[in-house]
C-alpha cells in the first residue's frame, strides 16, 4: 500500500490523502480521504479507476466465440465468465436444459473454481491482517510471513488452491481460461487419470477446508468486539437459491432479504433481473452502483456474496459446511450478520462446501461418459446467472439472425457490493481513522475492509461513466510528449 500525502491543493479547506493503489486485490482502485487540519475524515470514497471496455468490443463478435472471450475479464475467477457466458448462450441456442454429462462437467468446474478462488483469497490476501493484526509490520503481511509463523495453515492453504486449479484444468482443459464450456454444453468428458488422482486427495481437501472454517470461527470468538462491529453496517442481501431453498452456487432463482432478514424478493427467475435492478452512474468511478429499483439508489443497494449466501439459503446441501453454517447462523442468535469481517467465515464455510461437492460428484459415471451437446429451437437473447466467488454474476446477451452479439450487458459480483464496499470504508474510517494522525498501519484498516469483500476490481471495470480521463505520453526518460484530458 502507498499513501500518498498529496501536496496539491486543497478542495474547500480539506487535504486530500489517497490510498493507491489498494493492494492484496485482483485489480486496480485508490481510496481517497479529504481530512481536515484537525483529522477529522469528511469524505472516504473507493475509486475503480481501471477501464476495460468489454460489453463494447463483445458486440459484433460471433456468439459462439463469447465463452472464451469473456474470460479475460479476469485471470482469478474466469471460470464464472465462460460458465456465465455459455449458460446465457444456451438459451440462445435451445439448449435449455444442458444434457446430465454437460451439467455435472460444468459444476464440477465451478466448484473447482469457488474452492481455488477462496482459498487464494483467505490464505494469501487475507489470513496475514487477520493473523497478525492490521498494523503488523508491513513486511509481514503476507503469504510469507504466514508460512514462517504458521506453517501448517499457509501449506493448506496453497494445498486447497493447487487442489481446485487442478479440478479446473482437468475440466476445461487447463487452469485458466479454459474452452470447455460452449453453447449448448461442453466439449470433453473427465477423464478417468485425473479422476482417479483427484479422488485420492479429496477426503483431506474436505478435512482442510473444515479446519479453515475452525480457524476463522476462533478468530471470531477470541475478539467479536472486533470482528462483529468493523465495517459495521446493515443493507438487505441478494444470491440466488435452489428451487428448495439450499444453496447452489451454478444455478437457481434470484433471492434477497431485507437487512432484517426477511424475504423481500424470491423465486425470480434470472432472465427478469432488468425487472428490478437498476445499475446508476456516478462520475468518480468506473464501476456503476446498482440498487432495487423500486427501493431508490439511496435505500435499495445490497451485498452480495459468501455473507449473503450462507445467510439467504434455507439449508446447504452438504452435511458439514451445513453444520458449520448453522453454527454461523447461531452465533449471533439467529440475527443476519452484517459485519464486513464476517464475510471471511462465510467465506471458508462455502469452501468446505465446494471441498464436498468436489468429493462427492467425482464418482459419478456421467462424467466420464454420456452425451455432451444439446440443442433446440433458436431464441434471440439469454441471460446467464451464477454465484461467482464474489457474488451474483449475471451475463446477458442478444444474438441476431447473422449469429452476431448485438448487445450485452454484465453485471459482475463487485459491481453488486460497489455501494457496500464505500459504505464500509466510510465506517471504518469514520471510526478508526477520525482524529488520527494518519500512519500505515491505520490506512491499512480501510484495505482490510475493501479485502473482506474479496472485490475483483478488473471485472468490475467494464462500464464507462463520467469520470475525468487523463492520458500521458512519456518517453522511456519519463519526459512529457503529450497529453489530453476529458473532464467529468
Amino acid at each position: 500500500m502507498n499513501a500518498d500525502l498529496e501536496t496539491a491543493p486543497k478542495r474547500d479547506g480539506l487535504r486530500r490523502v489517497a490510498i493507491d493503489p489498494v493492494s492484496r486485490v485482483e485489480g486496480h482502485g485508490k481510496v481517497t480521504l479529504l481530512v481536515d487540519d484537525d483529522g477529522h475524515i469528511h469524505e472516504a470514497r473507493l475509486h475503480i479507476v481501471e477501464f476495460r471496455g468489454f460489453e463494447a468490443f463483445i458486440e459484433g463478435r460471433p456468439y459462439w466465440e463469447v465463452p472464451v472471450m469473456v474470460q479475460r475479464l479476469c485471470g482469478i475467477c474466469p471460470v464464472s465468465h465462460h460458465l456465465a457466458a455459455a449458460k446465457a448462450l444456451d438459451f440462445v441456442v435451445g439448449a435449455v436444459p444442458v444434457t446430465a454429462t454437460a451439467d455435472k462437467m460444468r459444476r464440477l468446474m465451478h466448484y473447482g473454481q469457488i474452492l481455488q478462488s477462496h482459498a487464494l483469497h483467505f490464505f494469501h490476501l487475507s489470513s496475514p491482517d487477520l493473523l497478525f493484526g492490521f498494523e503488523a509490520e508491513v513486511g509481514r503481511r503476507n503469504i510469507i510471513g504466514v508460512a514462517e509463523a504458521h506453517p501448517d495453515i499457509a501449506r493448506q492453504g496453497v494445498a486447497l488452491r493447487r487442489f481446485g486449479q487442478q479440478v479446473i484444468a482437468a475440466t476445461a482443459g487447463k487452469r485458466v481460461h479454459g474452452t470447455a464450456a460452449v453453447p449448448g454444453g461442453i466439449n470433453r468428458h473427465l477423464a478417468p487419470a485425473d479422476r482417479d488422482a483427484l479422488l485420492a486427495e479429496a477426503e483431506a481437501m474436505v478435512a482442510w477446508a473444515r479446519e479453515a472454517v475452525h480457524l476463522v470461527r476462533r478468530l471470531h470468538e477470541a475478539d467479536p468486539a472486533l470482528y462483529d462491529r468493523f465495517g459495521h453496517f446493515e443493507s438487505p442481501i441478494m444470491s440466488i437459491v435452489r428451487a428448495d431453498g439450499a444453496m447452489d452456487l451454478y444455478d437457481g432463482a434470484l433471492r434477497m432479504r431485507a437487512a432484517d432478514g426477511g424475504i423481500v424478493r424470491d423465486a425470480v427467475p434470472p432472465q427478469f433481473y432488468m425487472d428490478f435492478i437498476t445499475e446508476a452512474v456516478k462520475p468518480w468511478s468506473y464501476m456503476k452502483f446498482p440498487y432495487v429499483t423500486d427501493l431508490g439508489a439511496e435505500r435499495g443497494w445490497y451485498k452480495v456474496g459468501p455473507l449473503a449466501r450462507v445467510q439467504n439459503c434455507d439449508f446447504i446441501p452438504t452435511p458439514l459446511a451445513e453444520a458449520e453454517r448453522r453454527a454461523f447462523r447461531d452465533y449471533l442468535g439467529g440475527a443476519l450478520q452484517h459485519a464486513p469481517l464476517a464475510y471471511h467465515w462465510a467465506r471458508m464455510i462455502e469452501l468446505l462446501h465446494a471441498a464436498e461437492v468436489i468429493r462427492d460428484m467425482l464418482p459419478d459415471p456421467d462424467l466420464t461418459a454420456g452425451e455432451r451437446m444439446a440443442g433446440g429451437a433458436r431464441q434471440p437473447a439469454g441471460v446467464g446467472v451464477i454465484e461467482a466467488p464474489r457474488g451474483t454474476l449475471i451475463h446477458h446477451y442478444a444474438v441476431g439472425e447473422d449469429d452476431l452479439v448485438g448487445w450485452c450487458n454484465l453485471i459482475v459480483s463487485t459491481t453488486h457490493n460497489n455501494q457496500a464496499m464505500n459504505t464500509a470504508v466510510r465506517e471504518v474510517a469514520r471510526r478508526y481513522l477520525d482524529g488520527k494522525t494518519l500512519t500505515e498501519g491505520l490506512l491499512n484498516h480501510i484495505e482490510v475492509a475493501i479485502r473482506a469483500f474479496d472485490p475483483c476490481l478488473s471485472c468490475a471495470t467494464h462500464a464507462l461513466g463520467k469520470m475525468p480521463l487523463r492520458l500521458e505520453l512519456r518517453d522511456r526518460a519519463g519526459a512529457m510528449l503529450d497529453r489530453i484530458a476529458r473532464d467529468a
